[in-house]
């Protein structure tokens, strides 16, 4: 029964929800090591059994927000491609511009998805992964169709873009660069691999 009463504000699945957004919070403010299902009853007032019914362990809990980040990745750069101009340089621009606000905004959640989908039978989340990164690869191949890029495996094209991509959004989480030069330094990666991977006349 106390637990019955502890969870009284949680019902149809939102304790697990409430979860997943104190644990995110936890995460951004003192990384994935702080992270604690114990601190996380306590914090919005359950018993300390009650996230078990939903992550029946740390890191469930941390798979649970890895799969999550890749679902807000794949919205947030189809939401920026939607409303992009038709044109091919204008919907690389956007979808890239988006990939690099996103990773300067979230880049604890980042480190958190990434070294999460190489793990060991974390299925669901190399599962979830896919599909931002099949966006950019029907991005690559819109172009090669086109005739904006050149014939060729698209994976090659898309590694090197998102290296470099990946590549200014570490030096601006690092400290290296400053945080307003990004749209500027993303501008000229996108216009760099444009002209680079055109078409050779």
């Amino acid at each position: 029964m106390p637990d019955a009463i502890d969870e009284r504000p949680y019902h149809h699945g939102q304790l697990r929800t409430a979860l997943l957004e104190a644990a995110e919070s936890r995460l951004r403010e003192h990384g994935a090591d702080q992270l604690s299902l114990r601190d996380l009853a306590r914090e919005i007032g359950v018993s300390h059994a009650a996230p078990r019914r939903h992550f029946p362990d740390r890191q469930a809990l941390l798979d649970a927000l890895a799969e999550a980040g890749f679902d807000r990745l794949d919205t947030t750069l189809r939401t920026a491609l939607a409303g992009s101009d038709a044109d091919f340089p204008s919907r690389v621009r956007a979808t890239m511009t988006a990939y690099t606000r996103f990773a300067t905004e979230n880049a604890v959640f980042l480190e958190l998805m990434y070294t999460s989908k190489h793990r060991p039978g974390a299925t669901r989340i190399a599962k979830a992964a896919e599909a931002p990164f099949e966006l950019m690869r029907e991005l690559i191949l819109q172009g090669q169709a086109l005739g904006e890029l050149q014939a060729g495996e698209p994976e090659q094209f898309g590694i090197v873009l998102f290296a470099t991509l990946q590549g200014i959004a570490t030096l601006i989480n690092g400290g290296v660069v400053k945080p307003e030069l990004l749209d500027g330094l993303v501008e000229t990666a996108v216009e760099q691999f444009l002209r680079g991977a055109r078409p050779l006349a």
